[in-house]
């Protein structure tokens, strides 16, 4: 089923012919059409090619070309089947193509839907249109000659032979996007056919340094065991697991060595939340419980089995509700062995402009990040330098103040390896390479934004800082503009968003024979805002009416003070029930 690759490696199969019949759908490999299977339409079992072709001597009513099989998910009703439909490539990884996906699409084989109940087909049609969102799914990466997830220095500690088994299983577990997804594919022996996708960023750039050609690429991988959207998911679960917790790596290919820095961000790991209310920013609520010390101490310990020594920079501001939550989680990290906790007030150091200040915080940690170092292997594969710990930065959200100060630190870093391998001589800084100055910043912004689009929806905010070292005018009405879209957002869309995460995530398991869970959580699909809006907008219309004839007579006083009490009762109860009318998660819910 599987071919070879140049480097003697499993390979994936490619593109893919989609024939679709009455019965069932029929996927095979343009390259070898004897390698396939088929799907059921009526209930979704899967069979190989030969069984499916012994049963059928029928033409296909539709063929299309896809480009890989993301997996399954079983409903009410029937099984649905995810496909890629389009691509493009987005660089190499030690020479394999990667590919983003541009496109999906489920496949129903779902005929027996007919034969469910009334509150079985509504609860399945919340389902399929939870599906639709997931076919949207942002920051989606592949490649089919080699697996992504695992960091270079990883990838060299590996046993000999490992590239030979399946992608699937050479993948790190942590950052495969499908994971649940692919089970009855890997079930049913189809290796060549499961595909881990990746979610996070890919960027490369080639560049030129004193006429030698080189390549900087940076991926970051985003962890599913805590996946969610900016305000449902938070801080911590039990097992120490974190929200937007995301591997960045920043490799660098030069003068036939390969370099390698290795950072991290996730939320903080305590037990917190911030629940959306319809106010602009939420308060935040430090949840007292009586694992939180546990919680703490299984993140770190989990970091330093994979990473080394940790060192926490925390840039979330200093008072206030920020203050509060800094507070607790130094309390909580001064108590573990070998990880050191430093605090910067990125707002109030740095504010909205002055990206140099971080010079304040790297004279501050510069010698444990050098001592930390970064993996550097020569042309053979030999060895020469090995990452020996981490840095691990968050602000609130983990994403416009962290990519700041993770752009910054990979720029120290690399300059640390260029002096290495000989590129710089030790008075030289990769900055004074504008070109090549210019494409790096880039790359990083642009990282900074899809990891953005993925837990809060919009672009980063603060990307000026990145891509120019400064705040541009243009930079500042953009950041109000993705400000207010996040708002709306996180208020209006994210419950969706988040059932969608944790129905193909596998974090909600469909149950056939319980109660529906919409019945269960006593909350119906219609939204209580619009009547809400309307009422207001009515009163304060009514209101700004009566006021203009208010002088003309006693009567018409009275009403605008009626009509403007009206109004102040419907503010009143839109703010006292902003929780109930936001958009909220039906299935998990806080997890």
């Amino acid at each position: 089923m599987e071919s070879g690759s140049s480097s003697g490696g499993f390979r994936l199969h490619e593109e893919l012919e989609l024939q679709e019949f009455q019965d069932k759908f029929v996927i095979r490999s343009k390259e070898s059409p004897s390698d396939g299977f088929s799907i059921g339409r009526r209930e979704g079992n899967i069979e190989s090619l030969a069984v499916a072709e012994d049963a059928s001597s029928t033409s296909p009513s539709k063929t299309t070309t896809i480009y890989g099989v993301v997996g399954t998910i079983r409903l009410l009703a029937g099984n649905y089947v995810l496909v890629i439909t389009s691509r493009e490539e987005a660089g190499t990884f030690l020479g394999f193509p990667v590919y983003r996906v541009n496109s999906m699409k489920f496949l129903p084989c779902n005929d027996a839907l007919k034969l469910s109940t009334c509150q079985e087909k509504r609860d399945e049609a919340y389902f399929m249109a939870l599906l639709k969102t997931v076919e949207s799914t942002p920051g989606l990466y592949y490649s089919y000659g080699t697996d992504i997830t695992l960091n270079l220095q990883r990838r060299h500690r590996l046993m000999d032979g490992w590239m030979t088994k399946p992608i699937w299983k050479q993948a790190d577990p942590r950052f495969v996007w499908n994971k649940n997804l692919m089970v009855e594919l890997i079930e049913c022996k189809l290796d060549g056919f499961a595909i881990p996708l990746l979610q996070g960023s890919f960027q490369a750039a080639p560049l030129e340094l004193k006429g030698l050609p080189a390549t900087i690429t940076l991926i970051s991988r985003r962890c599913t065991r805590r996946l969610g959207t900016r305000m449902w998911r938070r801080g911590a679960n039990l097992e120490g697991d974190t929200a937007n917790f995301i591997e960045t790596e920043q490799i660098l290919e030069a003068e036939s060595f390969k370099s390698s820095l290795l950072q991290i961000r996730g939320s903080i790991p305590l037990l917190w939340e911030q629940i959306v209310d319809l106010s602009y920013k939420p308060r935040l609520r430090v949840i007292n419980h009586e694992e939180t010390s546990k919680v703490v101490e299984r993140h770190f310990h989990d970091l330093s089995q994979r990473y080394g020594e940790t060192m926490v920079l925390d840039l979330t501001d200093r008072h206030g509700d920020e203050g509060q939550l800094g507070a607790a989680y130094a309390s909580e990290v001064e108590k573990l062995p070998n990880v050191r906790y430093v605090s910067f007030d990125f707002h109030h150091i740095c504010g909205s402009s002055n990206f140099e200040n971080l010079e304040v915080l790297y004279e501050e940690i510069s010698e444990d990040f050098e001592k930390q170092g970064y993996f550097l292997v020569d042309a053979e594969g030999t060895i020469l330098e090995e990452q020996k710990g981490i840095i691990r930065a968050n602000c609130i959200d983990c994403l416009d103040r962290t990519n700041v100060t993770q752009s910054f630190l990979a720029q120290k870093s690399l300059n640390i390896q260029l002096r290495r391998i000989g590129v710089l001589v030790p008075t030289e800084s990769f900055s004074t390479f504008s070109d090549n100055y210019g494409k790096f910043r880039t790359l990083w912004a642009e990282q900074g934004d899809e990891l953005s689009l993925e837990y809060a929806g919009t672009h980063a905010l603060k990307g000026d800082l990145v891509r120019y070292g400064r705040q541009t005018v243009v930079g500042m009405i953009r950041d109000g503009m993705s400000a207010l879209s996040r708002y709306y957002l996180n208020n209006f869309q994210d419950g969706i968003r988040q059932d969608a995460i944790d129905l193909v995530s596998g974090h909600y398991t469909i149950n056939r024979n319980g109660a529906s869970p919409f019945q269960l959580n006593g909350f119906e699909s219609i939204s209580y805002l619009p009547v809400a809006s309307a009422l207001l907008v009515g009163t304060l219309t009514a209101t700004t009416l009566s006021l203009q004839q208010a002088g003309r007579s006693a009567q018409q006083f009275i009403s605008s003070a009626l009509w403007a009490g009206v109004a102040a009762g419907v503010m009143a109860m839109v703010k006292a029930n902003g929780r109930q009318l936001c958009s909220r998660p039906r299935l998990c819910g806080l997890l």
